[in-house]
């Protein structure tokens, strides 16, 4: 007899705390994600890491910002060279228009979604572009035709991109 009463009073009492359970969660608001910090709350370190950014900072998407600090947090323990790279890239990336900003993404997500083997070709011209002098560079720019806008997109300049053209 007492076993019996003491499992019924497990099981009520397993009911109300998961009731209340239940309850509390309706109640109670689901916990707010702290806010990524604006420009003035980040460390000297990471605003001076992150000055190529400063003016675009507060506007920048949660995700953004974390991924950011994340670079920011491993910039320390990166080589010279690799410090340099994403310097150079912060600044050009600051300096693009947001509809600018928008077209490399939409190129990023096209490149990644390539077979490896494109991708590798793609990689291969970027780099020999690179490599190119500074005025064979420019030529390159000026002389390319303008870009026909199709939903294909590639990382690389339009005098070498190794993309074939889209069938009309």
């Amino acid at each position: 007899m007492v076993r019996r009463y003491f499992a019924v009073i497990v099981t009520v009492a397993a009911l109300l705390g998961s009731v209340f359970s239940i309850s509390a969660h309706a109640i109670l608001p689901e916990p707010v994600q702290p806010a990524q910090p604006v420009w003035v709350e980040l460390t000297p370190s990471q605003k001076q890491i992150l000055a190529p950014l400063a003016t675009d900072w507060n506007n920048f998407e949660p995700s953004r910002k974390k991924k950011w600090l994340g670079i920011a947090a491993r910039y320390p323990q990166m080589k010279p060279e690799e410090q340099q790279r994403i310097q150079t890239q912060m600044r050009d990336w600051a300096k693009l228009t947001p509809e600018q900003r928008k077209q490399a993404r939409e190129k990023y997500q096209h490149v990644k979604k390539l077979p490896p083997e494109k991708r590798e070709v793609i990689k291969q011209k970027w780099q020999e572009y690179k490599d190119l002098p500074e005025d064979q560079k420019k030529l390159k720019r000026d002389t390319a035709p303008a870009p026909i806008p199709a939903p294909a997109v590639s990382m690389v300049p339009p005098a070498s991109n190794p993309l074939p053209a889209q069938p009309k």
